[in-house]
């Protein structure tokens, strides 16, 4: 296969600014990691350290294998809103006895683990995952429930998880509750609804109401113990299948049950690139006008930089090809020049079709303004032609991967397979962007709008209050399209570091289930 040689030269002034760029967003980006990690802050986790208890990361770090990766989802959830960064609640994929598994933990130390919207958002994306890649959900439950304050926002759509969980059971995928605390109300029917369960003695609490609520609307005076504590789950009710000494007894008792599961797998690998992940730092413009070759980051991310590129002279806007990362095929559509022409849609449409023939699963590397606009363009069929790229990349019944390295404007997001196509993971890089346009071309549009409505009355156009405008709008959208402000509401599964680009795409590939290979595209107007 031919190999990718690359042109970077990493003591370039440009490459220097890019790389100065991306470093400050990656400043950023670690600083909303840090108050994720740090939970409910240090009182909270000092308490909850005192009671002898583990937080959710360190109960993960003893349920996965020893020296294991574990790939988190959505970890700044909730970052710019007034909800606690990381939405109390820690998801991701760690490989537990060999398999794979999503996992769920809670974070008693943000107000008891209680769910808001955003947590509900994250906890669902991770069952989604789990129900698209048939890998075994685990829940390491310790919540109040329903942050109540919220509820309205909370209660009619939190059922779904409740759904989701029967439903992968019903779909021969595995699901296990460990209970290391309370879990109150819509919690306790996590465990319920689970196939194998474990409640850690004298700390488990599963009930639908607490002492205080059935004091209330029974008169009955009863202790938290004989409510729902672990030993009469065991005994009595039957909810508990096993009791755990302590919390690292019930994380060996919830690896035993994966172990009996028999679905491990082994770990992919493949040849290291030629050059050095370090200079992705580097690559991507720091000005997102100016086009960059994608060609550059596949040669630091693909095995042996190996790269078999498809119509290489056509539809030059648009890089197409096969290549392998960690061992796994797989196939490629990367933005070269921004915006898509009718030739790079029918181009990807037929590259979409060869990768559904062949099983192969889609990686789309985005950096696009959108297809091209114009009187030349639309009557050349730039509509039809962009429905035809769209079109293939809806009905592709193969794994789609995505990573925004760039600009992810208008159709162009939904043509390279932005988050409302479902790909199965889509990561963005820190100094990426998304919106329906630029700041500048939307305040731009704005201005027109406004200038024509004031000439369509005779009025004299406010100059001094269109440029306040066109700043606000521009303030506006440069904010709104940041890629911490959009992981934020969970529209990727996380920003991740460009250097890490490899790994987490390779950990996604051993992830991902093909299911049936054959495709079933709508009607292509050509």
């Amino acid at each position: 296969m031919p190999i990718l040689n690359s042109a970077l030269d990493p003591r370039g002034p440009a490459y220097l600014d890019n790389r100065e760029a991306m470093l400050e967003r990656l400043t950023e980006l670690d600083s909303a990691l840090r108050q994720a990690r740090g939970g409910g802050g240090e009182k909270y986790v000092t308490r909850h350290h005192a009671r002898g208890k583990l937080l959710p990361r360190e109960r993960i770090e003893l349920l996965v294998d020893r020296d294991s990766p574990f790939l988190e989802i959505c970890p700044v959830a909730a970052w710019g809103t007034d909800y606690p960064v990381g939405a109390s609640v820690v998801t991701g994929i760690g490989i537990v006895e060999g398999t794979p598994c999503v996992i769920v933990a809670n974070d008693p130390t943000v107000r008891g683990g209680a769910v808001n919207p955003f947590s509900l958002k994250k906890t669902q994306r991770a069952g989604q995952i789990a129900r698209e890649n048939r890998l075994p959900m685990i829940n390491l439950v310790e919540s109040g429930g329903a942050d109540l304050p919220q509820q309205a926002e909370i209660f009619i759509p939190g059922g779904a998880a409740f759904r989701d969980l029967t439903r992968l059971s019903a779909a021969g995928i595995p699901t296990i509750a460990v209970v290391f605390g309370n879990a109150t109300a819509g919690g306790a029917y996590v465990p319920g609804m689970s196939d194998y369960t474990i409640f850690v003695r004298d700390r488990a609490k599963v009930f639908l109401a607490g002492p205080p609520l059935v004091k209330m609307a029974t008169g009955e005076t009863v202790d938290d113990e004989t409510l729902g504590g672990a030993a009469m789950h065991a005994s009595k009710s039957g909810l508990a299948d096993h009791i755990a000494e302590d919390e690292r007894d019930a994380l060996r008792l919830a690896r035993g049950c994966v172990r009996n599961f028999g679905r491990s797998v082994k770990a992919g690998y493949g040849p290291e690139p030629k050059y050095d992940a370090d200079d992705l730092l580097g690559i991507p413009s720091a000005d997102l006008r100016v086009p960059f070759d994608p060609r550059e980051i596949l040669a630091r991310v693909l095995d042996s930089s190996e790269f078999d590129e498809f119509k290489p002279a056509y539809g030059q806007a648009l890089c197409t090809g096969w290549g392998a990362i960690h061992g796994h095929r797989i196939g490629v559509l990367a933005n070269t020049r921004g915006v898509l022409f009718s030739a790079e849609a029918q181009k990807a449409a037929q590259f979409i079709q060869l990768a559904n023939a062949a099983g192969t699963p889609l990686l789309f590397l985005q950096n696009t303004t959108g297809y091209m606009v114009g009187s030349e363009y639309e009557q050349g069929g730039i509509i039809k032609h962009g429905a035809l790229m769209i079109n293939a990349v809806a009905n592709s019944t193969v794994p789609h991967l995505t990573v925004n390295i760039g600009a992810s404007y208008g159709a162009g997001n939904y043509g390279m397979c932005g988050r409302a196509f479902e790909p199965r993971f889509l990561f963005t890089w820190p100094n990426a962007k998304s919106a329906v346009m630029g700041p500048q071309q939307l305040a731009g549009v704005l201005s027109i709008v406004a200038r024509q409505a004031a000439e369509a009355k005779g009025h004299t156009y406010d100059e001094e209050q269109d440029r306040t405008m066109r700043f606000m709008v521009e303030h506006k959208v440069e904010q709104e399209s940041a890629a911490l402000f959009l992981s934020g509401r969970l529209y990727d599964d996380g920003v991740i570091d460009p250097r890490d680009t490899r790994t987490v795409l390779g950990m996604c590939l051993a992830l991902v289930r093909s299911g049936e290979q054959h495709p079933n595209f709508g009607v292509f107007r050509l």
